[in-house]
């Protein structure tokens, strides 16, 4: 039985695609990349998984429309990961249902620790 953790990743850049791909994997976790908005709400409900990271940039249905339907379906704990620094792009980000917001560039071995915090508590929420 698999017990590795299913990571949605929704990000356009190649290059973070790529990166967060490789960490989590040899961090122990499955890893699923799709570059927007509509291939994610898509797939929420078919791979289940049990982390979403979500960049706050990408195309198709923005960000924020992405975090309302997840949480009219889910509540799969979601990280959001921006290059911005504007406070109210938090507020809405976490008012809308995110979990946790990291701005990049960011540290690996942080960014994994909160991953594994965000997992924990979810886990104790369930049922």
């Amino acid at each position: 039985m698999n017990d590795r953790k299913r990571i949605l990743v929704v990000d356009d850049d190649r290059d973070m695609q790529r990166l967060l791909n490789r960490t989590l994997d040899m961090e122990g976790f499955d890893t699923i990349i799709v570059a927007d908005g509509d291939s994610a709400v898509n797939l929420l409900d078919k791979i289940e998984p049990d982390l979403v990271i979500l960049d706050t940039m990408i195309p198709g249905l923005d960000s924020f429309q992405v975090i309302e339907h997840m949480r009219e379906h889910s509540d799969v704990p979601i990280i959001m990961l921006s290059t911005g620094h504007e406070i109210e792009l938090l507020r809405k980000a976490l008012s809308l249902g995110a979990d946790d917001f990291i701005r990049k560039p960011f540290g690996m071995r942080s960014f994994v620790a909160r991953i594994r915090a965000k997992l924990r508590r979810s886990r104790q929420t369930i049922p």
